[in-house]
């Protein structure tokens, strides 16, 4: 019987999910999945890019956790793609690859002044919250207003976060390092900026309604944005989330809050609809000091104009939540536009020649770009797999397709690897660190801290 040796590059859902789907579809031959990870810890933008204030993401934690404890996929942590192993290295001892690296960078915004001292992406500012190990342990929240950019879920993981009590987030995993930081934070002003209306936003119910559950937060919003036009009214009576959406803001307009001078709490989360930022203005050291924004307006066909009319508002920092970009890959294709690895249905094809590259395969966001919810990332999946299984004919014949060899190889590079128990190692450890202080876990942050803990070392 042909067994197939699979490798799958990236740990989160995407790659998780790839590797489950596999092992229960329907084959005539034997499967072997290694599953390589630049971090030391598996789940990817489930562990490092979603707020520590959402419970929910431990179900799908639990389900990951699930599919890798069956023990019928190993585990490699701390091996870097393009570095620890690379395309030739996987040839050499697999049949085929399935990228599934995500997107973790932010999508560029392209109007004056974006780069600006105190300007940022959103993607650092998440990785810091979450206790990520690549990135500055320390974030300055030296301002009282900021802006965040963006109408989606990013938007609002940052504007909770930045708007949130420090001491409200203790029950959660957040790191010690985090909470200082936000426990020193001056900001008392949130302003979220979209660029159409309340019935055009990107962001689910549940995300909406957590805001305005904050403690000592007033939501602001502003009346002007609800003169709603006929598609706007079309769509919140015809979709069930936009229904609710606009619930919740139209309570948030009778609530006391400064926008009708009855609120009381110490910060304020402002949502300003129908607001394209077109400039960020500096102070004489090349500090973020404001931002100018046109009023927009519905076409009349769906979209949206600008109105001419300029609005400029103080500020002292900036967060750019108006999506994710994919990385390149070493010797992999890389469609720089769009931050994918081209594809169709999750074969990789050559962008010069547009014809499939044999034995590469993507999926999840790499695959497809950052769009989507776990639900999309499963059928994303299931497609990819399929085609793996029907190219049976095009795998790659590896001359050293052993199983040890892979442990042996990242030996003689002196890659500190990390394995399933590992991870159970500093899952048990974080958990510990957390039990007397009676929360969840406390993330340990630094890489090699991460690494000694899980080799036992």
């Amino acid at each position: 019987m042909t067994k197939l040796r699979l490798a799958i590059v990236g740990a989160g859902p995407a790659g998780i999910y790839a590797a489950d789907i596999l092992l229960k579809t329907e084959r005539s031959f034997d499967v072997s999945i290694d599953l390589f990870e630049q971090l030391p810890a598996p789940y990817g933008l489930v562990r490092y890019g979603v707020a520590p204030d959402h419970p929910r993401i431990k179900g799908v934690i639990n389900a990951l956790r699930d599919v890798l404890d069956r023990g019928d996929i190993r585990i490699f942590g701390n091996v870097r793609f393009g570095e620890d192993i690379t395309l030739a290295d996987l040839k050499e001892h697999y049949n085929a690859v399935i990228f599934a690296t995500g997107a973790i960078r932010d999508a560029a915004l392209d109007i004056p002044g974006i780069d600006a001292d105190g300007s940022f992406g959103a993607a650092d500012f998440v990785s810091w919250f979450d206790g990520h190990p690549d990135v500055p342990r320390d974030w300055t929240l030296d301002a009282e207003s900021v802006a965040v950019l963006g109408n989606g879920n990013v938007a609002l993981d940052v504007a909770r976060i930045l708007a949130k009590h420090a001491e409200d987030l203790l029950p959660t995993e957040i790191p010690d390092n985090v909470h200082a930081g936000l426990e020193a934070s001056k900001v008392t002003d949130v302003h979220v900026f979209g660029r159409r209306g309340p019935a055009q936003v990107k962001f689910t119910p549940l995300e909406l309604r957590e805001l305005g559950e904050l403690r000592d937060v007033d939501m602001v919003v502003y009346d002007e944005d609800f003169d709603y036009d006929q598609a706007s009214l079309d769509a919140i009576a015809s979709n069930k989330q936009v229904k609710v959406i606009d619930r919740v803001l139209q309570q948030w307009r009778t609530r006391p809050s400064v926008n009708n001078a009855g609120g009381e709490a110490s910060r304020r989360l402002h949502l300003h609809f129908w607001a394209k930022p077109v400039e960020i203005k500096t102070d004489a050291d090349g500090k973020v000091a404001a931002i100018v924004y046109e009023r927009t307006e519905p076409d009349g066909s769906g979209g949206l104009r600008g109105t001419g009319e300029m609005r400029e508002l103080a500020i002292g920092q900036l967060y750019r939540a108006v999506g994710y970009f994919g990385s390149p890959l070493k010797d992999v294709p890389f469609d720089k536009r769009h931050g994918v690895i081209p594809n169709r249905e999750g074969q990789v094809i050559a962008k010069s020649s547009n014809e499939r590259v044999p034995g590469v395969y993507a999926t999840g966001w790499i695959k497809r770009g950052p769009v989507g919810l776990i639900g999309h990332t499963k059928s994303d999946a299931m497609e990819t797999v399929q085609h793996l299984v029907n190219d049976q004919g095009s795998w790659w014949q590896p001359e050293h397709p052993e199983e040890e060899a892979i442990p042996a190889l990242l030996e003689s590079r002196g890659v500190a690897w990390t394995d399933l128990d590992g991870w159970h190692r500093l899952d048990a450890h974080e958990i510990d660190l957390g039990a007397p202080h009676e929360r969840a876990r406390i993330k340990v942050v630094p890489r090699d801290e991460m690494v000694r803990i899980s080799r036992g070392e």
